[in-house]
This record gives structure tokens, sequence and C-alpha cells, in this order.
């Protein structure tokens, strides 16, 4: 608890000093955080290079709305936020490729309504296990883009689905249509990785 209140205090500190224009204050915000931005931006864009592109500029724009910022919200927040926007608007603005099938990772069900292949339990052992987020880290990253995104906002970001079809300029259907996919397609995913891990 000390140690958040001791990060709250060194970012007012950081605020007050980025809005008087002290130029050594930028260095530093992006010092303490552009690593994690680049770790949120990579969950969107998964080549380097745009993520670096999206963090950059997320740093421009915070550094233009610095003078906005609240002083009762905390500082990582108001930048994850932009930088996950930033990610958004970068995406759109890509050249729209044609959607990728993710038909192969979706159940499929035998006349009597049973799944042709069963899912595996997970223990909770397992899953309480370290590796486990990085294998979830792992299977997200292997979604298509669309269904990534959406999996992104609604699960990771706790976006509600109409603001989830606003940032990604689409309908709630899609992104209820695509969530739901997305989700089935994961725990897909998921199983296999499992599976191997429990073999090996």
């Amino acid at each position: 608890m000390r140690a958040s209140a001791s990060r709250i205090d060194e970012d007012a500190i950081l605020v007050a000093r980025l809005q008087a224009g002290d130029a050594e204050a930028y260095e530093a915000l992006v010092r303490v955080h552009g690593g994690r931005l680049l770790s949120v931006a990579r969950r969107f864009l998964p080549n380097n290079e745009d993520a670096q592109d999206a963090v950059q500029e997320a740093f421009i724009k915070a550094f233009r709305a610095i003078g906005t910022f609240e002083e009762r919200a905390q500082l990582h927040t108001w930048l994850h936020r932009i930088v996950v926007n930033t990610a958004l608007m970068k995406l759109r603005s890509q050249r729209r490729r044609p959607e990728e099938s993710i038909d192969d990772l979706l159940p499929t069900f035998q006349a009597d309504g049973h799944q042709t292949t069963e899912s595996h339990e997970w223990s909770d052992a397992l899953l309480e296990r370290k590796e486990t987020a990085a294998m979830v880290r792992h299977a997200i990253a292997q979604l298509p883009d669309q269904y990534r995104v959406v999996l992104m906002l609604r699960d990771i970001e706790e976006r509600d689905t109409l603001e989830t079809a606003t940032a990604l300029g689409t309908t709630t259907t899609v992104v209820k249509v695509r969530l739901h996919r997305a989700r089935q397609a994961l725990r897909t995913l998921l199983d296999r990785e499992i599976h191997r891990a429990t073999m090996s």
C-alpha cells in the first residue's frame, strides 16, 4: 500500500513538472511508463514497429493534453487509455485486410447436440501456475486481429459492448458475435496449449 501511495505521490510531482513545461519531466515520463505502455500496445499491434509508433504517438498526445489531466486521476491509467485508443486508431487506419476465418478453432457438434471434441478440464493448480498467464497471452496473440482486439477490449480492458463498437467503428452486434467466437477459439487454443503442457 505504501509503495502504491509513493507511486501516486511521484506521479503527482511528475505531472506538476510536466504542466510547468519541465523538459526533463518529459524524459522521466517516457522512462518510467514507456516499457509498460509498449507491452500494452503490442497486445493490439503485434508488429513491433507499429507498437512503438503507437507509444510514441500516445506520448505526444499525452504531452499536448497534460494541461487537462485531472489531479484525482491516476497517471498510468490515463496513459494506458491513450495508448489503447492510439493503437485502435492505428488498426483502423491500416489497409483493411480480408477477415481471417477461425472456423477450425470453433467447437463442432453432433446431431444430438454434444460437442464432437470434449474440452479438457483445467485444474486449479494448473490455472494458478505462472506459466499459464504466458500461455493465455500466447493464445490470445494467435487470434486474428479482428477477434483479438474485441477480446482485449471486452475481457482485458473491460470496456462495455457499445464503447467497444464505437472504438472499432462497428456495430454492437458485430462486437457480440466476434467476442463469442473469439472466446470459443481461445478455449480451443488453450486446450491445445494445456494438453501439450500436461503431456510434456
